[in-house]
């Protein structure tokens, strides 16, 4: 088997957990977060091009419940007041000379305990990534050995060190979600 073969299902599991953080790094705990917004995908320029957010300004915070939104291009505020307004999130922006702000209301108790469902859903759903490169794996491992390209032994190897790595990356995604789950319950 290809020396690269363990590093590469590595690697992959590795993007499927970067990914999973990126999606957890969205749902908004009780302090203002620039990821609550900079990959919002906003229409500019009378709807002529679709950039992200982070693309089009500068995203700071300025204490626990205020982001502010400095454009590069002043011409473009409205544009990204409407496409922040317009995404449902829970929170408006509004206008203040050059610059947009963010007030974030305080989160209810209903509204943590549906952050913590989502939370919940998206873990499941960076398990299932991680499940289906350990499966492809296996899948590769037993190919080559059904193929007489390996033998016993080294199928055995192969596998358990499939399994560890998938062990290890659940037990980063566990922990994530929880430390999440703990963000989402302070007050």
């Amino acid at each position: 088997m290809d020396p690269q073969f363990i590093p590469s299902v590595q690697v992959k599991m590795q993007k499927a957990l970067a990914s999973l953080q990126q999606d957890l790094s969205t749902i908004r705990t009780g302090r203002a977060s620039p990821a609550l917004v900079e990959n919002l995908v906003i229409p500019a320029y009378n709807n002529t091009q679709f950039l992200k957010l982070q693309e089009m300004a500068t995203i700071t915070t300025d204490g626990p419940r205020m982001i502010i939104i400095s454009p590069f291009d002043p011409s473009v505020i409205r544009d990204i007041e409407h496409g922040i307004n317009s995404a449902n999130l829970g929170y408006t922006a509004s206008p203040d000379s050059s610059i947009l702000r963010i007030n974030l209301p305080s989160l209810t108790e209903e509204r943590r305990n549906e952050y913590i469902k989502m939370a919940h859903t998206k873990i499941e759903g960076g398990k299932v990534m991680v499940r289906q490169v350990r499966h492809e794996a296996m899948n590769d491992v037993k190919l080559k050995f059904e193929a007489k390209g390996m033998s016993e032994d080294e199928k055995k190897m192969l596998e358990k060190k499939i399994q560890d790595l998938t062990d290890e990356i659940i037990a980063e995604i566990e922990m994530l979600g929880e430390k999440k789950e703990e963000e989402l319950r302070q007050i």
